[in-house]
């Protein structure tokens, strides 16, 4: 078997390992916001109990029955108004998490035997690009994992990293084969391996905005969201909690993302003669990097926060997605080896 074969053979294998993680994060994360809105519900239930005796209202019988269903759903280990937390069996979140480390180790062992058999750096297309994405947004959450609790993204970032990898094997594949003289640089580890994890970083912020709106509604009445089957979104952390995080994650992009924009100029200098060259590519770097910076400057000096700063992450990771595949696809250009085919 060639290292070809191979790389292509462990990108399944990662995809399949991923989905089983994924599964499990959901399972997790659906028993977690179950006791949450039982938790809730007992709380609602001491609150109207309470209301009720002020008033002398219900009489002797409805406030004995809110009493039962309270001790009910709080297991029966305390009264009307004590809410006691049960512990949640948290083992589906441990199984994600190892299966979650044991396909990224797998990806990250496809792109290595990618690389050898490409006999170069392994992130020269959009078939590369997208590997090295995937990885890239599942070391961030293994990374983050270590020094915080936020296995309430494992189900949605190891969802992206399967449909990328499907999206890699099925749509965007190519041979591994050498680049043009263009690309035999240094310039091809440091820009585009910037790049991409730069992306990679900017995709969990992009998570993290969506669970922050999916929370934000459901906390404001959402009819939609309120219902029985969306309770895992009280396992998520408040709004603003989850907007810090995505603020926090989409800093780091964005200076990882000026870094690769000037190290583009440098490298089209060296390449072609000239460092700006409006290049389809180099305008949509310039929009993403322009977009980023107004959602940075917005929220940091304008008081830009909830679910405006969400909206202004989601346009900019729009932008990030059309700039690796609608502008390889659509345009022509300086960048069209980037595309689909080596």
């Amino acid at each position: 078997m060639s290292y070809a074969e191979l790389s292509t053979h462990l990108v399944w294998a990662s995809l399949t390992v991923l989905t089983v993680s994924m599964i499990a994060f959901l399972v997790d994360l659906t028993r977690l916001g179950e006791s949450r809105s039982d938790l809730a519900s007992v709380a609602r239930l001491g609150t109207r109990r309470k209301e009720l005796v002020g008033v002398g209202a219900g009489g002797g019988d409805l406030t004995a029955s809110l009493a039962e269903a309270t001790s009910r759903a709080s297991g029966g280990t305390g009264g009307a108004d004590e809410v006691v937390e049960r512990p949640v069996n948290r083992k589906a979140a441990g199984i994600g998490m190892s299966t979650a480390t044991l396909g990224w180790l797998l990806l990250v062992l496809a792109i290595v035997t990618r690389g050898i058999a490409a006999g170069r750096t392994p992130w020269a297309n959009m078939y590369e690009f997208t590997l090295v994405g995937a990885c890239v947004a599942l070391t961030v959450f293994l990374i983050v994992s270590r020094f915080r609790d936020v296995r309430f993204l494992g189900a949605f970032v190891t969802l992206l990293a399967v449909l990328f990898l499907a999206l890699a094997q099925e749509v965007f594949f190519v041979q591994a084969d050498g680049v043009q003289p263009a690309l035999q640089s240094y310039w091809l580890v440091i820009h585009v391996g910037v790049a991409i994890t730069a992306a990679g970083i900017l995709t969990v912020a992009f998570v993290t905005s969506i669970l922050q709106l999916l929370r934000d509604s459901r906390d404001n009445g959402s009819a939609v969201l309120n219902h029985r089957a969306f309770r895992w979104l009280d396992a998520l952390p408040t709004p603003g909690q989850l907007e810090v995080l995505s603020f926090r994650l989409n800093a780091v992009g964005f200076v990882l993302w000026t870094f690769t924009l000037i190290a583009g100029s440098i490298w089209a200098e060296h390449a072609w003669g000239r460092y700006w060259g409006w290049d389809p590519k180099e305008v949509w770097t310039f929009i993403v990097w322009v977009v980023y910076a107004g959602y940075l400057h917005a929220r940091t000096t304008r008081g830009w926060s909830g679910r405006r700063a969400a909206y202004f992450v989601i346009v900019g990771y729009a932008c990030v997605i059309f700039n690796f595949t609608g502008v390889n696809l659509i345009f022509d250009g300086k960048h069209s080896y980037s595309g689909l085919t080596s």
